[in-house]
């Protein structure tokens, strides 16, 4: 059976891609906090910090092969420059960004051998346009945007493609510091006058893993019109 492998998959987007490809794949889903999320799903279940490297490397022993890798972990922070720490800086760089390469680092050499394999990248549109109050999370997912066209270069020799989703306003907790006046006037600078639904973003993922691997090396924006 195929098998994916998907982080941040207790919540949001994440346990939305899940639920989408549990019929079809084997899946390896990791979280940081909060395992329990998880149990109403099937695959094997793995709880610890995405930006350690030796904690990825346990993830992957024992998976002998590997179809598709969703790197969807990721944490936000709206702090204005001044007020943001080093710490902060740093956490919200490795759980957004180092963790794609963490996971890549190994996902890679089980796809090469095998000559196929995805990887899909979740970003956001801030990683192209920039948001205030939002820069640590702005230059990650613009990290993710090159990582994931470089890796896309370096890959498609072998028949892997890699690709990113660069989400707009998906209705998640990662919204949660939104007021209900905040949400609302969020909503009506989008065209299509609404947020996303994490089991939109889902359709998104599960679509672009089924598109031929000639598609590689983009950064797909879905946003509702909004940038």
């Amino acid at each position: 059976m195929k098998k994916a492998l998907i982080t941040g998959a207790s919540r949001g987007i994440g346990h939305a891609i899940a639920e989408k490809l549990m019929n079809e794949y084997e899946l390896i889903l990791v979280c940081r906090n909060n395992p329990d999320l998880m149990s109403d799903l099937p695959g094997r279940h793995h709880a610890g910090d995405v930006g350690d490297h030796m904690f990825i490397k346990e993830v992957f022993d024992g998976i002998d092969h590997l179809d598709l890798l969703i790197n969807n972990a990721g944490i936000a922070c709206f702090d204005q420059i001044q007020d943001l720490s080093p710490a902060t800086w740093e956490e919200v760089i490795r759980t957004d960004l180092t963790s794609a390469y963490n996971t890549s680092h190994f996902a890679s050499g089980l796809m090469i051998k095998r000559h196929s394999g995805r990887i899909i990248n979740i970003s956001s549109i801030w990683g192209s346009a920039g948001a205030s109050c939002e820069s640590v999370y702005s230059a990650a997912k613009g990290g993710i945007n090159a990582f994931t066209k470089a890796l896309a270069k370096e890959l498609a020799p072998s028949g892997i493609a890699v690709n990113a989703l660069a989400f707009g306003v998906i209705d998640t907790d990662m919204n949660g510091h939104l007021s209900a006046e905040e949400k609302k006037d969020l909503i009506s600078q989008i065209p299509a006058c609404r947020m996303g639904t994490p089991e939109e973003a889902a359709e998104a993922v599960y679509l672009l893993s089924k598109m031929p691997v000639y598609l590689t090396g983009q950064i797909i924006s879905m946003d509702g019109g909004f940038i």
